[in-house]
């Protein structure tokens, strides 16, 4: 066993549905404005640009197959919650080809790109990287995973989430600008995608800030809900 000089960072992972295995996550890639409505509420234009990424640590991740809660994190006013697919990586490689890109998904997820927007949209006008705004611990809450083999492939069905009951976003898998296969196809042109990687596909429309103690509900049809509360 490796003498480490310090306490080595423990193994993130998330659950699987029906399985008593649990996926290891490895790195955490997110696709920015990926439908158009919210493009334009970003004031961006919607038209299909190649796509773009950013990353999250893994300890970003927060198993949210349970009722969890997130802390409200520092440094900010506008904390937002932004609803996304979630796709586990099984098999890596580059270059990989559209029409093969789905053999590599392993599964599916309900996840929350949570974002400290105001600190994003400050370093983006800065033209300074958005790591304050995105890339924090618990940032990332995520749902059970579905295995494919055992539901298929995601292409179409509602996505959405409600705070404290009261519908923020709502929209279809479907509109994603960069389908779940071009996105892999896509990333894997520039970075070798390894097993246990994940991509957050990106949030449609209804962004919105939320405040200590409110109550996220996420869901994407076919995969298991997501209930997620702000630390007080």
């Amino acid at each position: 066993m490796a003498d480490y000089a310090v306490p080595a960072a423990p193994i993130i992972s998330l659950p699987v549905a029906g399985r008593s295995e649990r996926f290891p996550v490895n790195r955490v890639f997110c696709v920015g404005r990926n439908y158009a409505a919210h493009a334009r509420e970003m004031g961006k234009d919607p038209d299909r640009e190649p796509p773009f990424f950013f990353m999250k640590p893994a300890n970003a991740v927060v198993d949210a197959s349970q009722p969890v809660s997130v802390p409200y994190p520092p440094k900010t006013a506008n904390y937002h919650h932004e609803i996304e697919l979630v796709i586990a990586i099984g098999e890596g490689g580059r270059d990989i080809a559209v029409a093969d890109a789905l053999r590599h998904v392993w599964g599916y997820a309900v996840g929350l790109d949570m974002t400290r927007r105001d600190l994003q949209l400050e370093a983006r006008d800065k033209g300074r990287p958005w790591e304050f705004g995105k890339s924090f611990a618990q940032s990332a809450p995520i749902g059970t995973l579905h295995a494919a083999a055992d539901i298929g492939h995601l292409s179409a069905g509602t996505i959405s989430v409600t705070v404290n009951g009261q519908p923020r976003q709502s929209s279809d898998i479907a509109k994603l600008i960069w389908s779940v296969a071009e996105c892999v196809a896509y990333l894997s042109e520039y970075e070798t995608l390894e097993p246990g990687d994940i991509i957050m596909t990106g949030t449609p429309e209804g962004v919105a800030a939320v405040q200590r103690g409110d109550a996220m509900h996420g869901a994407i049809d076919g995969l298991s809900s997501i209930e997620v509360t702000v630390g007080v």
